[in-house]
């Protein structure tokens, strides 16, 4: 039998209440400004920061990272950037590194290859890439313990980065990410596969399962997860966020849920731009950093 337009595909929503539940550029007044005000700030921090631009960190993909270094030793925080996995770059992302760097951090952005040039599993696999090449590449960039963190499709990226069983093959140890920030995050992708999403990703039951977070919280971790979603996001958006926290905690390890109530999809990752902002004094707090050893004193 055909299904009407008006049957429930998921969580009681019909096809069209679902994917208005997941069109984020349809959750604010307008994409075009959120988005230019990442452009403008971006194009500032690189003007501003010294940056070692475009390593090649995956030879295969021949895709790309940039990295801001500060003091010798300091911690690495990796952005992941959003765009549901098919727009953005690391140059619009240069945003993040002004938070972070007053805190103490070294920041690298990376880009990876777009859906749906790529699968999924491609760009996680890229993903999972970047962090072995700065992981094995420490004392080259003088950095120390390594902190990763991402928004939307990145915030999913960031929970496939605190999945377990894939270190190994990446010559990585359990314990090479130390914090995890993962900001309105995508952990269960099995709703996008009755969205429009699905139009560049392809989704199975097999994909689903390989590359939803939710469903892969390891059951050892020393990984500190920070969570956050805006207060003026959809209902979906938060209820991912809050099931993938609460599933994290439930297996007994150590997070954070970061409470962002006046902020929506987009211009709750710019608050890393601020060195006082909520999310860069989190993420250094989870880090262990000390004030009067990197960045700003009290």
């Amino acid at each position: 039998m055909a299904q009407t337009a008006s049957e429930p595909v998921y969580r009681g929503f019909d096809r069209a209440a679902l994917d208005r539940e997941y069109n984020a550029r349809e959750s604010v007044a307008s994409f075009d400004a959120e988005y230019a005000k990442y452009v403008s700030v971006s194009a500032k921090v690189q003007q501003e920061h010294e940056r070692i631009a475009d390593i090649v960190y995956d030879e295969t993909g021949g895709e790309t990272l940039d990295f801001y270094p500060t003091e010798p030793g300091a911690p690495l925080f990796l952005w992941v950037h959003g765009g549901y996995w098919r727009a953005s770059s690391k140059d619009d992302n240069a945003f993040v590194v002004p938070g972070p760097k007053a805190h103490g951090f070294a920041v690298a952005v990376m880009n990876y290859t777009l859906a749906p040039q790529a699968s999924l599993d491609e760009i996680i696999r890229q993903t999972r890439t970047a962090v072995a090449f700065l992981h094995a590449r420490r004392a080259q960039y003088r950095t120390g313990s390594l902190a990763v963190g991402g928004s939307s499709a990145g915030g999913h990226l960031v929970g496939m980065l605190l999945a377990g069983g894939w270190q190994a093959d990446f010559g990585l140890p359990d314990d090479a990410i130390t914090a995890g920030m993962a900001l309105s995050g995508l952990h269960d992708i099995e709703p996008l596969r009755s969205t429009h999403i699905d139009a560049w990703l392809g989704l199975d039951d097999a994909a689903i399962a390989r590359n939803s977070p939710i469903r892969h919280i390891p059951q050892r971790s020393a990984t500190t997860l920070l969570a956050s979603v805006g207060g003026l996001e959809t209902s979906e958006f938060r209820r991912q966020t809050a099931d993938y926290a609460a599933a994290w905690l439930a297996a007994g390890h150590a997070g954070e849920v970061i409470a962002m109530p006046r902020h929506n999809h987009f211009d709750i990752a710019l608050d890393l731009a601020r060195p006082d902002g909520v999310l860069a004094p989190a993420l250094a707090k989870a880090m262990g950093i000390s004030p009067g050893r990197f960045g700003p004193k009290d």
